[in-house]
């Protein structure tokens, strides 16, 4: 080999060590970002929960999590929220373990809320508001209502304008029994006062009603008795066959029971329910003997 071809053959040589080692670091580092990446995605999961939970909230927690380990730290009031907060972040996808951290004091006092809401309590308003619409937009006896659904804190405000005085205040009972909900500010306006509820649904059970398919309200039952804080949707199955709607279960009083029953009435397409296979524990109630 000539010196000008092993001049050649070393410079070929280094620029292939070179560009190994440039690919080497680049890989190096696209891993370290892809790392990093995993880490925060981890982070923001873990600690979104903990916004999200009403049990953790109001604690002042922090995670980081680096390769796979999750570091928990901040302070408790009771052992049993140390370990809901440990149980999340091992929920993780990604996260193999957890270093507790958290301190659980007896006397310990979650600072004190600012005026804005937090981000959990901003999303558990929103689904309060979601969920007193959605009932709304079912109930056979609101027709012809409208209304402005307002959440904060817990505490809804209907504003808009009923056809009915009974109109109004069925649309205030089903915002008041909405999981989550602690108070409600009726300011419906009662307009061009019609025909009773029971009137006015006589009259139309023979158009509305029959367009509605089982299934529709069979899910829409469903869905309302899981946004109720009084009922316990997980003891009641629901069918529905050509409008009339059949509940079976067991539930924990007579008022849950009448509580039931009036709701999936008061469903688009209900003709009338079947509640005899829905028993209850505690006496019979009426809903006027509940109210």
């Amino acid at each position: 080999m000539s010196i000008i071809q092993t001049r050649n053959f070393m410079r070929a040589s280094a620029l292939a060590l070179a560009i190994a080692a440039t690919s080497s670091a680049a890989l190096a580092a696209d891993g370290k970002m892809s790392q990093d990446v995993s880490d925060a995605r981890q982070e923001t999961q873990i600690w979104t929960t903990y916004a999200l939970s009403p049990h953790l909230r109001a604690f002042d927690l922090k995670v980081s999590v680096h390769n796979g380990k999750a570091v928990l730290t901040g302070k408790a009031d009771e052992a049993v929220n140390k370990e809901l907060a440990e149980q999340i972040a091992l929920g993780v996808d990604g996260v193999k373990e957890v270093d507790n951290q958290i301190v659980v004091q007896a006397d310990y006092v979650p600072p004190k809320k600012t005026a804005d809401r937090g981000y959990g309590e901003v999303i558990d308003d929103a689904s309060i508001n979601a969920a007193v619409k959605s009932k709304l937009l079912w109930s056979k006896h609101t027709d012809g209502l409208s209304t402005n659904v307002d959440t904060k804190a817990g505490q809804v405000t209907l504003r808009g304008t009923a056809n009915s005085s009974e109109a109004k205040e069925l649309a205030g009972r089903l915002a008041l029994n909405t999981d989550g909900v602690k108070a409600v500010d009726n300011q419906l306006v009662v307009k061009n006062e019609k025909p009773g509820i029971a009137d006015k649904t006589k009259s139309s059970a023979n158009t509305a009603e029959q367009s509605i398919s089982d299934t529709w309200i069979t899910t829409k039952v469903k869905s309302s008795f899981m946004y109720s804080n009084n009922v316990d949707a997980s003891d009641i199955e629901v069918d529905t066959k050509n409008g009339i709607v059949t509940l079976t279960g067991k539930v924990d009083s007579g008022a849950e029971q009448a509580l039931a029953v009036e709701i999936a009435e008061n469903i688009r397409g209900v003709k009338s329910v079947n509640a005899k296979k829905l028993t209850s524990e505690g006496p019979q109630v009426s809903m006027h003997e509940r109210e």
